[in-house]
């Protein structure tokens, strides 16, 4: 442990000379082993044994910013006590950081940035931790192991990062991190996170002295952008335990001036912002079979959010759920990325967005799963002039708007583009190319609204822009919103055929697979543009048949992200519930001009909470309201707050935030004429919408309880 009365070990003016010094090689006391100057690797493995931070000191323990001034090379071992240098060996290969934490000591808590992991080739490695278990996972979907070692902050400090990565080829695995955010702090030029990777320009932002704990090591002038880093089997955001910790972080991991970062199988959730952001540099990014959940919460709401220079990036079998935007979303990139094999769903929590929005040239957006989604499944913006944005082989289900939305530069307010605008109307002239994104591809139209069932065959002809590939699509049933929305267009389902275009654009197939009351759809494919918008719904119908027939409503689905592994029991039908009747408040209120919970609203709340926990089978929709004072966009914000404040409190109860929905509703919806003060009081609100996905009846009350009525 630190004694902080104990006499400081350094020498200041020498500390400084090793710094800054330029020999190659410093030799230590204990035989056969070499600490080389920062950013030349050290072939050394460092055991923490210590989970306390704060001053670096030769005493009995070694702490994780000890271990890595070890490792930089700032820290010899003829500065260490002689219960510490056993701690130290050499590993004739590369530079390993362990862990061999007191089983109730494993949660280290930090009282300022660490220093930046400047060593090429380094391993930080929470596997090594007694009591790992590789083989044990929380999740079924994607097995990520439990960590055991927890890097975290101290609650009465603001540090802005957990680790830091300005080196090659380094990785991280095995831990556990959150807590890591900035109110404070210029974030445009220092990105806070849980892991940030930066050249080591930019990995501390002021130094700060070795022996005051700081950054130890100064500025480095001319870095390269580090490449070949790797995050894996890491739970960002979220404790050891499941559960959400009271200090949240900015984001997961920000690739802000690196090449070729691989993340890949991490737990990434609860952040304020997104789960993976890039910034100036991330080519060669690769996220690959990650669980990304419930992030965005307080800020950059998308799961994950790619800018600046990202070509060759790739985004592949990642599960992505339930935050509070998009899924993935592309802002002014340089460079395309492939989005493939990903389980995209019940993201727009908060704020309502595509699922994939795009922006650039060239992306592929290819075999995904994209699912209950308050917004289009995928949309491409005209901003700037995307083109070549190829779409193709997913499946979208339950969704609001458009499978797929090419946005038109006419329509150009924040929610047309960034949820879709709705069917473009078809392309008239050449100059349309520029007005679109993909060119304006045109979508395909189907030569009649029916097609027959002859002899168990149905021949399908249409026409599209010629020379493109048309791939023909079932549909699924629309969920209500789309209906309303666009009654002509249904989720595309599954590809069952492909066909060619030819030089006047027409083209024809054959199914015999296809059964009346079924709908198709077909989306337009040209490798100079993209894909096209789909297709107006066309339904098959059987001879004879005069039957309208129209989209059955979807079944009801829990909400859910990760179930756990377990295995399987033998599967018995579940009998019809019998209705039941819950009562249970529906609002809580807020003081003029306030968006924070009140003690009372908090108990109104807690009684919600005990609900949602007690059925699982509930989902709610929080409607944020406000009096008539203020201006209409004032009001839309600060309801918005409202919902959003009420929905963060249940999660911090434990409900998981797939199962509850935000709107904003300004001023537009008052309960009362607001005669008196206690009507404006009655305004002031967060109403809470029950569904039962099975049907099952529920009882509301009327509460006043928490009412705060301005003086």
């Amino acid at each position: 442990m630190y004694k902080n009365n104990r006499k400081n070990p350094f020498d200041k003016l020498n500390l400084a000379k090793r710094l800054l010094t330029s020999l190659p090689v410093l030799l230590l006391t204990a035989p056969n082993i070499a600490f080389a100057q920062q950013n030349t690797a050290l072939s050394l493995s460092v055991t923490v044994n210590s989970n306390q931070d704060g001053v670096i000191q030769a005493d009995g323990n070694l702490t994780l910013r000890e271990a890595i001034a070890i490792v930089n090379g700032n820290l010899s071992l003829e500065q260490l006590s002689a219960a510490e240098k056993s701690l130290v060996s050499s590993t004739g290969n590369q530079a390993e950081i362990k862990f061999n934490l007191l089983p109730a000591q494993t949660k280290i808590t930090l009282e300022s940035v660490l220093p930046p992991l400047t060593t090429p080739g380094l391993i930080v490695d929470g596997t090594s931790q007694p009591g790992y278990d590789a083989n044990k996972s929380a999740t079924a979907e994607i097995e990520i192991p439990i960590p055991v070692v927890e890097i975290t902050s101290a609650a009465d400090k603001e540090v802005f990062r957990g680790l830091t990565v300005a080196a090659d080829d380094i990785t991280i695995q095995g831990l556990s991190i959150y807590g890591f955010t900035s109110k404070h702090r210029d974030t445009a030029s220092l990105p806070p996170g849980d892991i940030v990777v930066v050249d080591s320009n930019m990995s501390q932002i002021p130094p700060t002295p070795l022996e005051k704990g700081g950054n130890s090591t100064p500025f480095l002038r001319g870095s390269q952008p580090p490449k070949n880093v790797t995050v894996e089997n890491n739970w960002l955001g979220i404790t050891s335990e499941e559960q959400v910790p009271e200090k949240t972080s900015a984001f997961g991991v920000s690739v802000f001036n690196a090449t070729s970062t691989n993340i890949s199988r991490n737990l990434i959730a609860n952040h304020e912002g997104s789960g993976i952001i890039t910034g100036k540099l991330a080519e060669n990014t690769q996220v690959e079979q990650n669980i990304i959940v419930g992030n965005g919460i307080a800020g950059v709401p998308d799961a994950i959010r790619l800018e600046g220079q990202i070509d060759n990036s790739q985004v592949t079998s990642n599960l992505i759920c339930a935050n509070d935007g998009s899924g993935v979303y592309l802002f002014k990139p340089e460079g395309s990325v492939q989005i493939q094999s990903n389980n995209i769903k019940y993201n727009g929590r908060r704020l309502r967005r595509a699922g994939v929005y795009l922006m650039g040239n060239n992306h592929q957006v290819l075999n995904n799963q994209i699912t209950n989604q308050p917004g289009t499944g995928v949309a491409i913006t005209a901003y700037p002039d995307s083109k070549g944005n190829i779409v193709r082989n997913n499946s979208f289900a339950n969704i609001e708007g458009l499978s797929i939305d090419l946005n038109y530069r006419n329509t150009a307010s924040v929610r047309d583009f960034q949820r879709g605008d709705g069917p473009n109307p078809p392309r008239n002239s050449g100059n349309r190319r520029l007005d679109s994104a993909n060119g304006a591809i045109n979508a395909p139209e189907f030569l009649s609204s029916e097609f027959i069932v002859i002899d168990g065959k149905v021949n399908i002809d249409g026409k599209a822009d010629p020379g493109s590939e048309i791939d023909i699509y079932k549909v699924v049933p629309s969920s209500k919103q789309q209906i309303d929305l666009y009654p002509a267009y249904s989720a595309l389902g599954q590809v069952i055929g492909r066909v060619q275009t030819d030089e006047k654009g027409r083209f024809k197939a054959t199914f015999t697979d296809l059964q009346p009351g079924e709908m198709i759809s077909a989306i337009a494919t040209l490798s100079k543009y993209g894909t096209s918008e789909p297709a107006a719904n066309s339904m098959i119908k059987s001879v004879g048949n005069s039957q309208l027939f129209q989209n059955p409503q979807p079944l009801n689905e829990i909400p859910n992200c990760t179930t756990r592994p377990v295995t399987p029991p033998p599967v018995i039908p579940e009998p019809t519930p019998e209705p039941i009747r819950l009562s249970v408040p529906r609002n809580v209120h807020f003081a003029l001009d306030k968006d924070f919970i009140s003690s009372k609203s908090g108990e109104i709340l807690d009684k919600i909470a005990v609900v949602m926990e007690q059925y699982p089978n509930i989902v709610i929709e929080l409607q944020g309201h406000t009096d008539s004072r203020a201006s209409n966009a004032y009001n839309q914000d600060l309801a918005k707050r409202r919902a959003t404040n009420a929905r963060n409190y249940l999660v911090k109860k434990g409900i998981a935030s797939e199962r509850m929905i935000i709107r904003s509703f300004g001023e537009r919806k008052l309960r009362t004429e607001e005669n008196n003060r206690v009507d404006y009081a009655r305004n002031r609100r967060v109403e809470v919408l029950f569904f039962d996905v099975r049907g099952i009846d529920i009882e509301f009350e009327n509460q006043e309880g928490d009412l705060q009525i301005e003086r």
